[in-house]
């Protein structure tokens, strides 16, 4: 399964602009690799650009949804759509999109876990479902953004449904870049799957973004790592067989005891 992520710089509060840039690399890289699957990064429509997000996005309400769904259909591609920010009636959310080839999206998932450093709490609305596989080209997978790499649950009740790849979405910041790198590995061996995630490089508001786009096999190794400072495509093809291999040469799942683990019942 062939798989090309967009390591990009955002264009701050300017939707149009970046659906440009989208449009322009997305176009490309089909012609030139037909891959299966295409990565956007978190919040790639605005970056952070908390205090002004109500006003910037109001105008441009399902502007991304449809420009999407045709660029799917048009390319005849699967979108791993990054997430952008999304307007409802009781707030704003921080939502990924997932799209086949036909230009249908088969799944939302909206941002569980808000980054209480960046104070995404006043201006966010957390998610309230929980998180789910869905099927691209027959496979199981599943999608985290960023802050919700730190949280080992997430990724293992999508590794317990089944999922052979989990897409992790960020806009990371360099000051925590070696953290970026070990909690992948650590999700990626601790569950037996691909990890494949998509940073944002640049600055915004006095804060550096720490690239190195990452695609980490199931047994824990690096198999491509992008820079921390350059917009560019990482291009790898998947071979998820290796999942069941390595699930069965290390039966971790099988070896699990969960009645004994005790449960987080705090409210």
């Amino acid at each position: 399964m062939k798989i090309a992520s967009y390591q990009m710089d955002i264009v701050p509060g300017n939707p149009s602009e970046n659906r440009k840039k989208i449009k322009m690399w997305a176009e490309q890289i089909c012609k030139e690799q037909q891959p299966d699957i295409l990565v956007l990064p978190e919040m790639w429509t605005t970056a952070y650009t908390l205090p002004t997000l109500e006003v910037t996005i109001k105008p441009d309400k399902d502007v991304t949804e449809l420009f999407l769904e045709d660029l799917a259909s048009k390319l005849n591609v699967n979108i791993v759509a990054g997430s952008i920010a999304v307007e409802e009636d009781d707030g704003i959310y921080n939502r990924s999109y997932i799209l086949n080839r036909n230009g249908q999206i088969i799944y939302t998932y909206d941002k569980i876990h808000l980054v209480p450093m960046l104070d995404e709490h006043l201006y966010l609305i957390g998610g309230r479902s929980s998180v789910q596989v869905f099927e691209l080209e027959g496979r199981k997978m599943g999608i985290i953004i960023c802050y919700d790499l730190r949280f080992p649950e997430l990724v293992r009740s999508l590794a317990l449904q089944g999922a052979e790849v989990v897409f992790v979405v960020a806009e990371w910041p360099m000051a925590r870049a070696n953290h970026w790198e070990v909690l992948q590995q650590a999700r990626a061996i601790e569950n037996q799957l691909f990890v494949v995630s998509c940073n944002r490089v640049g600055t915004y508001d006095e804060v550096e973004f720490a690239g190195n786009s990452m695609v980490i096999n199931p047994w824990g190794d690096i198999v491509h790592k992008a820079s921390s400072t350059r917009e560019e495509t990482i291009s790898v093809s998947l071979k998820l067989d290796e999942v069941s291999r390595i699930r069965k040469d290390v039966p971790v799942f099988s070896s699990r005891v969960p009645k004994l683990y005790v449960e987080d019942n705090a409210n």
